[in-house]
């Protein structure tokens, strides 16, 4: 009896036992289970975008751990989301700006694809389409609205190329193409600009000059015909006073015929470029005649021109476009030749070119220079107080470029400067 009185008490304590800690374990798991229960509310509120929610302060060490550092990566979040909503709104300002900027642009720009279909398009386009909404042009075919010059022209590979809109008939416009890189699908900015005030301009220029240099050419002509008249004494005697000032008034004619026979020439390679009359041209007869006409001019500078005469070249030239060449670089020599040592012309031949040199040794031209002698309208000879358009040299370089051949500066300042004409053999 006594043996099962003992165990029946061993029961009892262990089922009392079991239950107390049952209920701890309850009351325990019921704390878990309210715990994750406000961290899953938190993390549900950080999923729709509310990042202010945290979890309460926990009395249990462990829980409060865990709180702070969910509490943390939420304030992290916040912080964040503040940091990318500034970013944003710096965006859509530049965005906007830059939008802005396109838009008041005086060109308009087209965006299309590989298939010219149109993508976006500026307020300016749809001015020039006719259109009003750029809604009405997205997706259709640029060539609807616009038409190449040459239709061999690749479109979109275009470089100030005219083009007709057909909404705008009496306007002219160019367009410039570009690829966008970087980007995976193939998309093309078409840049179009209206130049038909600029080609009214140019055209009255044109006009102008044209016009400007026939007018004075015509009076000039006139009054050296009349000044040979009087030094040929077809009116009568003159006196040697008389007949110096007669001569003088003669170079002066003869220098500004020059001038303006230079602008009037230079307007005709701008129009129309330079035509060639090409023959056999034997060089040391050709410079020969071009040295006995420029021998006076020298002379007055108290220099002579030497012509080396070793060996008879001959080329392939246009003789007249050839002479004014060579006139022009033997005259340039003479102006820029402060010393009295004589000018030097010499033909030789390199690989491929046959060589005129003109060789003076005066004033030379400086290291900065040289790069813009050829440059239409820039004269050295302001440094001097001459009389200079720059024209000249520009002349000179482009109807030797026309031959195919182009003209080398080499010079030492205060000592020797050498324009070599290459023309090919």
């Amino acid at each position: 009896m006594t043996y099962f009185y003992i165990v029946n008490i061993c029961v009892i304590i262990l089922f009392a036992c079991l239950f107390f800690i049952t209920r701890k374990t309850n009351r325990r798991w019921s704390k878990i289970n309210d715990y994750l229960g406000k961290v899953t509310t938190t993390v549900d509120s950080i999923r729709y975008g509310d990042l202010t929610t945290k979890i309460t302060k926990s009395d249990h060490p462990t829980y409060q751990n865990v709180t702070d550092s969910i509490n943390r990566m939420v304030e992290t979040l916040n912080d964040r989301e503040k940091m990318i909503a500034e970013y944003q709104s710096e965006l859509m300002n530049q965005n906007r700006l830059l939008e802005s900027v396109i838009n008041s642009l005086s060109d308009g720009i087209l965006i299309i694809n590989d298939k010219f279909e149109i993508l976006r398009a500026t307020p300016k386009i749809l001015k020039w389409f006719g259109l009003r909404k750029g809604k009405n042009i997205i997706g259709k075919n640029v060539f609807e609205y616009i038409q190449l010059s040459d239709d061999s022209v690749d479109p979109s590979n275009l470089e100030n190329v005219e083009i007709f809109i057909k909404h705008m008939p009496s306007n002219t416009f160019i367009i410039t193409s570009q690829p966008l890189i970087h980007i995976e699908k193939k998309r093309y900015v078409l840049i179009i600009k209206d130049v038909t005030t600029e080609k009214e301009i140019e055209t009255l220029k044109a006009d102008f000059v044209a016009t400007l240099t026939h007018d004075l050419k015509v009076p000039i002509v006139a009054a050296s015909n009349m000044i040979e008249l009087f030094l040929s004494k077809k009116f009568g005697d003159i006196s040697e006073k008389q007949e110096y000032a007669l001569s003088n008034m003669k170079a002066s004619n003869k220098e500004l015929l020059n001038l303006v026979q230079i602008l009037l020439d230079t307007y005709k390679i701008s129009d129309k470029g330079i035509e060639l009359y090409k023959d056999n041209l034997s060089l040391n007869p050709f410079i020969e005649s071009i040295v006995d006409e420029m021998q006076p001019l020298a002379k007055e500078a108290g220099i002579k021109i030497k012509f080396d005469k070793e060996k008879d070249l001959t080329i392939n030239a246009d003789s007249l476009q050839l002479h004014r060449v060579i006139k022009n670089l033997i005259n340039n020599a003479i102006d820029h030749s402060q010393t009295k040592k004589d000018i030097e012309i010499h033909t030789g031949q390199i690989q491929g070119y046959t060589t005129i040199s003109i060789v003076d040794f005066g004033q030379g031209i400086s290291k900065e220079e040289i790069p813009m002698i050829f440059n239409k309208y820039y004269s050295a000879a302001k440094k001097l107080r001459k009389v200079g358009t720059g024209l000249g040299l520009y002349l000179s370089q482009a109807i030797t470029q026309a031959h195919g051949g182009e003209i080398t500066v080499t010079s030492e300042e205060n000592v020797r400067t050498e324009f070599c004409v290459k023309l090919p053999n």
